[in-house]
């Protein structure tokens, strides 16, 4: 089933699509075209993956990890299908990850990775979106270049794992303003989503609703206000916003991080 959190006529409904329109409890249909989408979940925490990919390691000319590369994805970026991701005044490479959103559906501590996908509630499409001027260091949680307000957009649905065969074969596409620019699969992971959930659930609980994004394929492209970004994930629905610079009052961000061995006086 896919679900959906949404607004319509003022008020704050969910519903399942069902034959091309969103259906709230009360059994009302509701043309998704026509209603304001909100965030599948309100997660406790987001966590990504970087470098999940061969092909994207390579293109960034990085090593693929030995161990999952986990960083934070503050809450704060989270933003819904049909929302804006506002472009920071000063950047120069800005790009979007096409990502498979894992959705827990119960807390999780100390899993194997035989039994981590019982604990999977759903998919959702996440853009791990990212200014590249900030991940020069990688020996840094890239923070700065990821932690923007607006830079994590879900959804539009929460597709609940039964509707999912297998999430290690779905496809990924990115296109920005009808034209393609990222392709990949999910079978080309490096790390599955069982050991992603057993590697993490060690050392921290894994709570219902927490979304884990599993790393993006090789693709990227820079992106630009104006420009609109098209997200799919197959069998998860579309993923789209748009872009906005950022208002006249922000002061335009400069310089770059210090590379890795160098020091920069902090």
């Amino acid at each position: 089933m896919k679900y959906a959190r949404f607004i319509a006529g003022g008020r704050s409904l969910n519903g399942h699509l069902h034959q091309g329109q969103l259906v709230d409890a009360a059994g009302v249909a509701h043309d998704p075209a026509q209603v304001q989408f909100r965030l599948p979940v309100d997660p406790p925490k987001v966590i990504a993956l970087a470098l999940n990919y061969n092909d994207h390691a390579g293109e960034l000319g990085l090593t693929q990890p030995k161990e999952p590369a986990l960083f934070w994805k503050p809450n704060t970026t989270l933003l819904p299908h049909g929302g804006t991701v506002i472009y920071p005044r000063g950047a120069q490479f800005m790009h979007y990850e096409v990502e498979l959103g894992v959705i827990m559906g119960r807390d999780a501590r100390r899993v194997k990775a035989k039994d981590a996908l019982d604990y999977v509630g759903g998919y959702t499409i996440g853009n791990d979106l990212v200014v590249r001027d900030y991940v020069t260091n990688t020996f840094r949680p890239p923070l700065r270049g990821k932690g923007w307000d607006t830079f994590g957009p879900l959804g539009p649905y929460y597709v609940t794992a039964d509707e999912i065969a297998d999430p290690h074969n779905l496809r990924l596409t990115a296109h920005v303003n009808g034209e393609l620019r990222q392709e990949g699969s999910t079978r080309d992971m490096i790390f599955s989503i069982p050991e992603l959930i057993e590697h993490i659930s060690r050392f921290m609980t894994l709570q219902k609703d927490d979304v884990i994004l599993t790393g993006t394929p090789k693709g990227i492209s820079h992106v630009h206000p104006g420009d609109v970004m098209t997200l799919e994930v197959e069998g998860l629905g579309v993923l789209q916003n748009d872009i906005q610079m950022e208002d006249d009052l922000a002061e335009p961000i400069t310089g770059q991080e210090s590379k890795e061995g160098e020091w920069d006086g902090r």
